[in-house]
C-alpha cells in the first residue's frame, strides 16, 4: 500500500510539473513590439499598466527610451532593447562607445526592482535591400563590441545580443520554390553565417521578422489569399513529406533549412516581428488582422511548431500601437500595424493567452483628448483653385493614409477628402487656430464630420509639449518678422 501511495504521489507530482510547465510556457511566449514613431506618444506608465493587465510577458523596443524603461521598472516583463541602425557605425568602431551604451542603457536598469532586460538588439533589419549595403560591414563588429561590453560588465549570462533580420536575407530559387531549397542569399551568405556562428557561440538567438501580409501585398493576384492565414482552404504546398498550409510556416522553414546548410540546425530562432495592418491597403483591415493574429497566436502557442522545427515559438507581435509618423515608403499600411489605435483603444478582440476564447483586450486607461472640434473645408468657400495644393500640404505634414484606395476613408467625396486632410493636420498640430486656415478654405466645427465608416479622429492631449514647442516656434517667427519690419 505504501509503495502504491508513493507511486501515486510521484504520478501526481509529475503531472503537476508538466501542467505548470505548459501553463508557464504558454504565457511566456507572448511578446509585442512597441514602436514610438508617433506625433503624440501615450504616457508610458499607462501603456505599461495595460501590458500587465493584458498579460503580455515580453516586450521588444526599437531603442532604449528612458521614459519607457523607467515605466517598466519593477515589472517582470522581459525586455529587448535596441540599438538603432544609425548608431552601428559608431559602436562598431569604438569599444568605448559600446561600453558607454551598455552602461547607460542596460547596466543602469539592471538592479533589484529595475528592468528585466534579456536581449540587446543590435540594429534592426540592417541587411535590408533598401539600405544598399550601408550596414553590412558594421553589424558584426558592433555585435561583438556590445557582447564584449556586456562581458566586462559581468552580464554575459543575463543579457544576450541578437540582430533582428528581415526575411529577405534568405530565399528559395524560382526553379525550386520550396522550403528545403532555402539558403541565405549569395551576396549575404558569408557575413550572415559569421553572425550565425557568433550567436551560436554566445548561446543567443537568431531573430527574424516575417510578414505574410507582405507576401500577399507584393504577390498581388498571383498569391493565394488564404495561404496568408492559418485557417485557409487553399491547396497546400508540398515539400517532400512536409505539408505547408500557410506561408508563415513555409517562410520560417526556409530559414531553418538555410541554417542547417550553414551547419547550425539547432540554433534558437525568435520571430521578432509578425502581424497584420488594419488600414492603408485593400487587404489591411481589422477583420483580416484579427483573423491573422488570432490564428497565429493559437498556432504558435499550440507548440507543434513547423514541419522543420517542432516546439514552442518565441515571438513578438507587430505591433502594439499605431505610429502615425512612420515612413510610408514601403506602403501606406506602415502606420497601421497596431493591435491598438493611436489612443490606446483595442481595434478588435484578441486572446493573447491562447485559450481559444473570445476575449477583449484591456484599453489604456485615463487617456485625455483635445477639445471636441474639427477642421473642415468651409462649405461656403467658392474659390477652390488652390484646394489641391492645400490638401497636398496638409497630407504631407500629417497622416492621410486612410484616404488611399480600398482604405477606411476611400469613399469620401472631394469635399470629404479635403476636410479629412485639413483635420488631420489640425489635430497633429494640437488644434492651433492658425492651423485651420488653408488660404481661407477651412473652418472649425464642433460637429463630428465622421461619415461612412471613416473616423475623423481627435488627437490625444498628451502631446502638449509638442504643442508648446509649436507655439514657441510660431512666436519666434512672428518676432523675427516684426524685427525685419523695424
Amino acid at each position: 500500500m505504501a509503495q502504491e501511495n508513493a507511486s501515486n504521489c510521484i504520478y501526481l507530482a509529475t503531472f503537476l510539473i508538466i501542467f505548470l510547465t505548459i501553463i508557464s510556457s504558454s504565457s511566456a511566449w507572448v511578446g509585442v513590439n512597441w514602436g514610438t514613431m508617433t506625433t503624440h506618444q501615450l504616457p508610458p506608465k499607462k501603456v505599461v499598466k495595460m501590458l500587465k493587465d493584458n498579460g503580455f510577458r515580453k516586450l521588444k523596443l526599437f531603442d532604449a527610451d528612458d521614459t519607457i524603461l523607467t515605466a517598466l521598472m519593477g515589472t517582470d516583463i522581459e525586455v529587448m532593447v535596441a540599438i538603432p541602425n544609425v548608431m552601428l557605425s559608431k559602436i562598431s568602431n569604438s569599444p568605448m562607445d559600446a561600453d558607454s551604451w551598455v552602461y547607460e542603457n542596460v547596466t543602469a536598469y539592471l538592479f533589484r526592482g529595475g528592468v528585466n532586460i534579456k536581449y540587446v538588439a543590435v540594429g534592426n533589419e540592417p541587411f535590408l535591400k533598401a539600405y544598399n549595403g550601408s550596414y553590412l560591414n558594421k553589424t558584426l563588429p558592433a555585435l561583438k563590441n556590445i557582447q564584449t561590453s556586456l562581458n566586462n560588465a559581468g552580464l554575459e549570462s543575463k543579457v544576450k545580443v541578437t540582430v533582428p533580420f528581415n526575411a529577405d536575407i534568405y530565399y528559395s530559387p524560382d526553379s525550386n520554390p520550396v522550403p528545403s531549397a532555402g539558403d541565405f542569399r549569395p551576396e549575404l551568405r558569408d557575413i550572415t553565417i559569421e553572425i550565425v556562428q557568433f550567436l551560436y557561440s554566445t548561446n543567443s538567438t537568431f531573430t527574424v521578422n516575417i510578414y505574410p501580409f507582405l507576401s500577399l501585398y507584393y504577390g498581388q493576384d498571383n498569391f493565394p489569399f488564404d495561404f496568408a492565414f492559418f485557417d485557409g482552404k487553399n491547396e497546400p504546398l508540398r515539400d517532400g513529406k512536409a505539408v505547408y498550409n500557410n506561408v508563415f510556416d513555409a517562410n520560417l522553414d526556409t530559414l531553418m533549412w538555410a541554417l542547417e546548410k550553414a551547419g547550425y540546425p539547432d540554433l534558437h530562432v525568435t520571430v521578432g516581428e509578425v502581424g497584420w495592418p488594419t488600414d492603408g491597403d485593400k487587404n489591411a483591415n481589422a477583420k483580416n488582422a484579427k483573423r491573422f493574429n488570432q490564428g497565429f497566436i493559437k498556432h504558435a502557442l499550440r507548440g507543434n511548431g513547423t514541419p522543420k522545427r517542432k516546439g514552442m515559438m518565441d515571438f513578438y507581435l507587430f505591433s502594439l500601437i499605431d505610429e502615425n509618423d512612420k515612413s510610408v515608403a514601403p506602403g501606406n499600411f506602415e502606420r497601421h500595424w497596431g493591435i491598438y489605435e493611436f489612443d490606446g483603444k483595442p481595434k478588435y478582440e484578441l486572446d493573447i493567452r491562447g485559450n481559444h476564447k473570445e476575449k477583449g483586450l484591456v484599453s489604456v486607461e485615463g487617456i485625455k483628448y483635445l477639445e471636441k472640434k474639427w477642421c473642415v473645408l468651409d462649405p461656403e468657400a467658392t474659390d477652390l483653385d488652390d484646394l489641391g495644393k492645400n490638401v497636398d500640404y496638409a497630407c504631407s505634414h500629417s497622416d492621410c493614409t486612410a484616404l488611399g484606395y480600398g482604405c477606411s476613408c476611400s469613399n469620401l467625396n472631394v469635399q470629404g477628402n479635403a476636410s479629412y486632410a485639413f483635420n488631420m493636420y489640425y489635430q497633429v498640430n494640437d488644434q492651433m487656430d492658425w492651423d485651420c486656415d488653408f488660404s481661407g478654405l477651412a473652418m472649425v466645427t464642433h460637429e463630428d464630420p465622421s461619415e461612412n465608416g471613416c473616423n475623423f479622429p481627435l488627437m490625444v492631449a498628451s502631446g502638449s509639449r509638442a504643442g508648446l514647442s509649436k507655439i514657441l516656434m510660431k512666436a519666434m517667427e512672428v518676432y523675427f518678422f516684426a524685427m525685419l519690419l523695424l
